[in-house]
């Protein structure tokens, strides 16, 4: 249970919006680990677009550097010490960013994440090869899918509003809030996630890509200590990212 919950986490990055208010998911980057609510966001429509720089297909190397508990000891989510396993421990996969057109952009195509090549990619990788059957997207939404493990289990994520900002040294930064249901081995597991990522492309002469990752584990009002929470994130994910051709 505890790797299918750190899968659960790690898993949110792979998944046209509002724009959040100037510089504010940097200074939110920033700011970690104080985390003290979900940001600012739209609700999200259609697919997230990323920068031109970003298409095409990509060695990933994605590590877990951080990690906080900030109620702790009185409120710690499942897993979340066994996670500490992961701890500057790369794990590597293939990523691929697509053209796709879309009615909001001029004549030219628009660039987005290949949802289900990254996240059946990236499910294979921290589960292995028979821990994972597929990765489906809804065809009605790119903001809808659904991982089907062995044993009956789902993970069913949503991604229901988004913000995004470029910083004056060319900086993309995004922020998706997802919801999470963890169906499989009794009563469905349910919570909100929020996951912000600053992509800089690096030199011309090095085509590589770097990120920056926080995401930051919200209750449900399922959770019984939904209202202790309040506001506040139970659990931080602070990510390095390597995007290498």
């Amino acid at each position: 249970m505890r790797k299918i919950w750190g899968f659960c986490l790690i898993f949110l990055f792979l998944l046209w919006s509002g724009d959040a208010k100037a510089g504010e998911l940097a200074k939110r980057l920033d700011s970690f680990p104080v985390w003290e609510k979900i940001t600012s966001t739209k609700p999200a429509v259609g697919d997230l677009i990323y920068p031109d720089w970003m298409a095409g297909d990509w060695q990933l190397v994605s590590t877990l550097i951080d990690m906080v508990a900030p109620l702790a000891p009185d409120i710690v989510t499942p897993g979340f010490e066994g996670n500490r396993q992961y701890l500057n421990q790369p794990l590597r996969f293939q990523v691929r960013f697509v053209r796709e057109s879309t009615p909001v952009a001029d004549t030219k195509s628009a660039v987005v994440a290949d949802r289900a090549f990254n996240g059946l990619n990236l499910a294979r990788a921290y589960l292995g090869d028979t821990g994972v059957i597929s990765v489906k997207v809804d065809p009605n939404s790119p903001n809808r899918q659904i991982t089907f493990l062995h044993h009956e289990r789902q993970l069913i994520s949503i991604v229901s509003a988004r913000a995004t900002e470029t910083t004056s040294d060319g900086k993309f930064i995004t922020t998706e809030v997802f919801q999470q249901i963890f169906k499989g081995g009794g009563r469905p597991y349910f919570n909100s996630v929020e996951s912000t990522t600053a992509y800089r492309k690096l030199s011309t002469s090095n085509p590589a890509i770097e990120g920056d990752q926080v995401t930051a584990v919200y209750l449900s009002p399922q959770d019984p200590d939904y209202f202790k929470a309040g506001s506040h994130p139970v659990a931080l994910y602070r990510y390095r990212l390597e995007f290498f051709r």
